[in-house]
């Protein structure tokens, strides 16, 4: 089980059916016969054919089984093989803050649980997931794996479940038209076209055209969204027209029936479409994942497609089952299917524009990491985080197609100007992994490359790396030494935080002193100016100078609030929080705590929450509540359970963990306390934090906001 920030404590992420599920009875039992008698099962078949819908409904009703959940990795987006451990974590909500190997970090965070992992469109990756998926089994008895891929995985002990078609009505055969086929055909029907009745219409005509489409669902459906306009009869004629004249296509005859039914009826949805939906179709074809009408005018319009006809033509496709519509919390955005896309993507490749496209592809998505990065230290903040995690796939998308130019210039712009995304949106390890290769691509000296070194650093820092912190501060320091005063305040907030890093607060005072005795001056505001502030906090803390580390942490806030910025704000909380608790001062560092737990749970900051509620749990046991702290304790231990370095490794806060911990069960018993603390373990998160951040002390101190 892990954390769902934006609801409850949940067995997993499948998601809702959107649609019901015609037939397939008896497959979804055989398959889950098959999970339970193979820890590998691949459903195969082509595209189309619903090996997707059946995995999830099978997946659904094995989920009870699994302990630990039933989770789906969608795999379609993904373009770099070696990410895969990188999604798969992803989708478990498992944010590792180690320079570990990730599938390392997955057989750690897996070993002891019961899950169902559904890997969703391996065919791409198949090398990548064989081997990913070997190396899990083996070190994971609990896990089961469930693939779908329109090939084997070849993995050893893999399971393999052809998925057919659904079944035809056979020629000739009695009226009414009956089965599968005819059913999903009825269904699709009934929701494009209200009142719609199949059996009005020509049943010789119904069997006909469901034969013609070979029973694949995905075809079965396009054909539904053209009874807008047509009937069965004039649709199954059409489609007579279409595989009569690609009877004599060698390409075609060598095809099996059903990718032949599939391709024609794709193409022939595709011929009914307008040129400029065609048009947009193809070029749609370069997002990853899902997209908002914004980014679909942004990427796609031009003179031969205006602006403000995207609109109108997005929803134009969506009727025609082209595009699904999600509707989401952060407003419409729309889908394409794996299939679909890659008849847009051949589409876009015969006009001779792919590379125009992807490229006009990575530059929105650098405009929109530029806007972020200037807008990410004030109130946008919380809003940047969800639209930029929105995102992910086409950040990815955007940065592979960057890896590829012949300049390594636009990757090392992309990755870098990123920076502020991987460090505050917890990626700090992919980041590395794209800025570790734009940095192989490109060295000149310059902007970029000040920025895209400042990044890798900064992540560095935030896995606790001393030898990589050290080596991008060195060389950062031609540029600095060359009069980049940027550069210059990167290379100190990186050797601030090394001196954190290594337990020298000596030298952390000392690199951070410019930021501190500058940190009024009127100049941008930047992630490594605050960063060298909360070091100096830091330092002044763990050394005991609680007053001076007060006047510190209170001018940090100052500089938060001008902007109006709120993740830096939380971590001078949290760290005033600890001074007080060193004091003695319970009510405040409490009253300090649960701001920052506030604002921390605003930006779904896991890591963040679990350090909170660590401190909050040892001011509960410091005022004797033992029940409380030992529930507070379990609480945070479910958001360590998803981090690969427990309380950032700073050993007085890990002491002060087990001596609360300690203290409690003397207090409590044994029993008692694991009682209290399978509570905060088990609740939900909505529930947990709202105990978390129940009134304890008499009130906030003088001063407080």
């Amino acid at each position: 089980m892990a954390i769902t920030m934006a609801g409850k404590w949940q067995a997993g992420n499948l998601p809702a059916e959107l649609t019901s599920l015609i037939g397939r009875r008896g497959e979804v039992d055989q398959v889950r016969r098959a999970c339970r008698r193979s820890r590998l099962v691949t459903l195969t078949g082509v595209g189309g054919v619903g090996k997707s819908r059946l995995a999830l409904r099978a997946a659904a009703d094995l989920r009870p089984e699994f302990s630990g959940g039933a989770w789906l990795v969608e795999l379609s987006p993904l373009v770099d093989g070696s990410l895969l451990p990188h999604a798969i974590a992803e989708a478990l909500r498992l944010t590792d803050q180690t320079t570990r190997p990730m599938v390392e970090v997955l057989a750690e965070h897996l070993f002891d649980r019961e899950v169902l992992l559904v890997l969703d469109t391996c065919e791409h990756l198949a090398g990548p997931c064989s081997r990913t998926v070997t190396t899990l089994l083996d070190a994971v008895p609990g896990l089961r794996v469930l693939a779908t891929s329109r090939r084997p995985l070849e993995a050893p002990g893999e399971l393999v479940f052809a998925v057919d078609p659904l079944p035809v009505p056979p020629a000739g055969a009695a009226e009414p038209a009956t089965g599968d086929a005819v059913a999903l055909l009825a269904e699709r029907a009934a929701e494009v076209v209200p009142g719609f009745d199949l059996a009005d219409e020509d049943q010789e005509a119904v069997g006909r055209l469901c034969r013609r489409l070979e029973g694949i669902p995905l075809a079965i459906e396009l054909a539904a969204a053209r009874l807008r306009d047509l009937s069965v009869a004039h649709l199954a004629d059409r489609l007579d027209d279409r595989f009569t004249a690609l009877e004599d296509e060698a390409a075609v005859q060598a095809d099996p029936p059903w990718h032949q039914a599939l391709r024609t009826a794709i193409g022939w949805s595709h011929e009914l479409c307008e040129p400029a939906e065609r048009l947009l179709w193809a070029r749609l074809s370069v997002f990853a994942g899902d997209f908002d009408a914004e980014a679909a005018r942004e990427v796609c319009a031009d003179e031969r497609l205006p602006e403000a006809d995207i609109g109108l033509l997005l929803d134009a496709l969506a009727d025609e089952s082209i595009l699904t519509w999600l509707p989401t919390g952060a407003g419409e955005r729309y889908r394409m299917l794996d299939t679909l896309r890659e008849y847009g993507a051949g589409w876009l490749r015969d006009l001779g524009e792919e590379g125009r496209f992807k490229q006009r592809h990575r530059e929105h998505y650098l405009a929109m990491a530029t806007r972020g990065a200037f807008g990410w230290l004030g109130p946008g903040q919380v809003s940047w985080y969800d639209r930029l995690v929105g995102e992910h796939d086409n950040v990815r998308a955007a940065l592979e197609v960057a890896l590829t130019a012949k300049d390594g210039l636009p990757a090392l712009e992309l990755a870098g100007t990123l920076a502020f995304y991987w460090y505050g949106c917890g990626y700090a390890k992919e980041g590395r992994h794209y800025l570790s290769q734009a940095l192989a691509l490109e060295t000149r000296p310059g902007p970029a490359l000040v920025q895209a070194l400042w990044a890798d650093g900064l992540l560095a820092a935030t896995q606790g790396d001393a030898q990589s912190v050290e080596a991008r501060a060195s060389e950062l320091e031609p540029a600095a030494r060359a009069g980049d005063a940027y550069a210059d305040r990167c290379v100190r907030a990186l050797r601030a935080s090394l001196g954190v890093i290594r337990g020298n607060p000596i030298q952390a005072m000392a690199e951070s002193e410019p930021a501190y005795r500058d940190r009024w001056a009127d100049e941008p505001l930047t992630i490594a100016n605050l960063l060298s502030l909360i070091c100096r906090a830091h330092a002044l803390t763990i050394g005991g100078q609680h007053d001076d580390a007060i006047a510190v942490l209170e001018d940090l806030r100052t500089l938060c609030d001008r902007r109006g910025e709120l993740l830096i704000r939380s971590h001078a909380d949290l760290l005033r929080g600890q001074v007080e608790l060193a004091g003695g001062r319970l009510d405040a560092a409490i009253a300090y705590g649960q701001a920052a737990l506030r604002t921390k749970r605003r930006l779904h900051d896991s890591f963040g929450i679990g350090l909170t509620v660590d401190l909050l749990a040892v001011a509960a046991g410091a005022a004797g509540r033992a029940h409380r702290a030992a529930r507070l304790l379990g609480l945070a231990q479910r958001f360590w359970s998803t981090h690969g370095r427990a309380q950032v490794d700073v050993p007085a806060w890990v002491a002060a963990r087990k001596d609360c911990e300690a203290q409690a069960r003397d207090l409590l018993g044994d029993n008692a306390y694991e009682v209290a603390y399978r509570t905060g373990f088990d609740s939900d998160i909505d529930a947990g934090l709202a105990y978390a951040l129940e009134p304890e002390g008499e009130g906030l101190p003088n001063g407080f906001g």
